[in-house]
């Protein structure tokens, strides 16, 4: 068997000795380290780690399962209690109680001892292998739910004249849910509402402030609050929500209005936009106020409003998409770097074009080891007449 190092817990000195005494002639593969009591086990465990333990169940400072629980609390190693013979009933509670096996002394040779040691630690490890199995699975599904907490179905009629296409990618070390969130929802008078935004940093706290961010937004809309009181009350609820006074949140906000052919937008400390129109791609900053978190109570957010050709496109995305480094020199992408990419696209398809996108930028970061933040992005443009009219009818029938 590969070499064990174990650690035997006994009191008496006869035993001890007849442990070792078959370690040393017939299990060379053990390594076997004494203590007298529990309270001198704890020392040995504080320095070093065993692969097993064998616990006698009778110490001077602890007995029965109390001592099997105890040893447990103190190390992670597997474990195999030592009965007497007319203890065996003891030695099945304790593996009941978290030991891996139970010897019965006096009944103890050499290869049940080495068979008995190598199988508590092969045990051992299944067990760690299941729980940390169990925590992945667990938190995958946290995962999924906060994603569908930050990243909502757009809320469109189905006439609506305005097409959205969606798009989240998380960063490299992400296993751990970045703050990214996003919404679209169309109120009555057929306004196209949208947001997106990023609170700093990453895994659940941060999460779950941004789909408290997103849900107060939603909400916000859907009973008629817009404009500065919107970004307003909604840094009210990152105030509350945060977990510590040094988060802050970034976040974008515009009106579509299909019949005026305008965009009305709010920026809160988050990047420019990318806009579309016969003469290509340009890129779109205007006038703002600090992000949400930064002075509160006392930050503006001045309104700007854009006029959209009937062939206009935005995109928003949070700065995961051009802040990644781009070589091994860890030099980043940039605004003109994004605007360039966007530029050498050929296709005006938006799924198309938002897919293609995200990929370049990707590609982009292989040499500094890929993207290091998440990265939303929102695709809108409105949709010809004939094309809304369609969908609408469609949806009826």
């Amino acid at each position: 068997m590969p070499h064990a190092n174990v650690l035997l817990i006994e009191d008496d000195p006869a035993d001890a000795l007849l442990v070792e005494a078959m370690v040393e002639d017939d299990t060379p593969g053990i390594r076997l380290a004494w203590a007298r009591s529990l309270a001198e086990a704890n020392d040995k465990l504080r320095q070093q780690t065993p692969d097993c333990v064998l616990l006698d169940l009778d110490l001077p400072d602890a007995q029965g399962l109390d001592a099997l629980a105890r040893v447990r609390a103190a190390t992670e190693a597997a474990i195999v209690v030592l009965t007497g013979l007319d203890e065996k009933l003891i030695g099945l509670a304790a593996m009941a109680a978290g030991a891996q096996d139970y010897l019965v002394k006096g009944r103890v040779e050499a290869d049940l001892l080495s068979r008995a040691v190598r199988y508590a630690i092969q045990r051992k490890q299944a067990e760690r292998t299941s729980v940390a199995l169990h925590a992945s699975q667990l938190h995958a599904q946290e995962n999924v739910r906060l994603e569908r907490g930050l990243l909502p179905t757009p809320l469109l009629s189905a006439g609506s004249a305005v097409a959205v296409v969606p798009r989240y990618r998380p960063g490299r070390a992400h296993a751990l849910l970045g703050g990214d969130f996003y919404d679209v929802v169309e109120d009555a008078d057929g306004l196209v509402h949208a947001v997106i935004g990023d609170v700093s940093g990453h895994g659940p706290d941060a999460a779950a402030t941004g789909v408290a961010l997103r849900l107060a937004w939603r909400t916000l809309v859907l009973t008629g609050v817009t404009g500065e009181r919107q970004l307003r009350l909604m840094e009210r609820v990152l105030l509350a929500e945060r977990s510590d006074r040094h988060t802050f949140a970034t976040a974008t906000t515009l009106t579509l209005a299909p019949t005026q052919r305008t965009a009305r937008i709010r920026r809160a400390g988050h990047p420019g936009a990318l806009l579309y129109s016969a003469t290509g791609w340009e890129w779109l900053e205007v006038s703002g106020g600090p992000a949400l978190g930064f002075l509160p109570g006392r930050a503006t957010w001045p309104e700007t409003t854009v006029a959209l050709s009937a062939d206009a496109a935005l995109a928003l995305f949070t700065d995961g998409l051009f802040e990644g480094c781009v070589d091994a020199h860890r030099d980043r992408l940039g605004e003109t770097g994004l605007l360039a990419l966007a530029r050498a696209i050929e296709t005006t398809r938006p799924e198309a074009f938002v897919d293609e996108l995200i990929e370049r930028v990707e590609e982009l970061a292989v040499p500094s080891g890929g993207l290091d933040d998440d990265v939303a992005l929102l695709y809108l443009r409105w949709k010809s007449a004939s094309a809304a009219s369609s969908e609408s009818n469609n949806t009826s029938t």
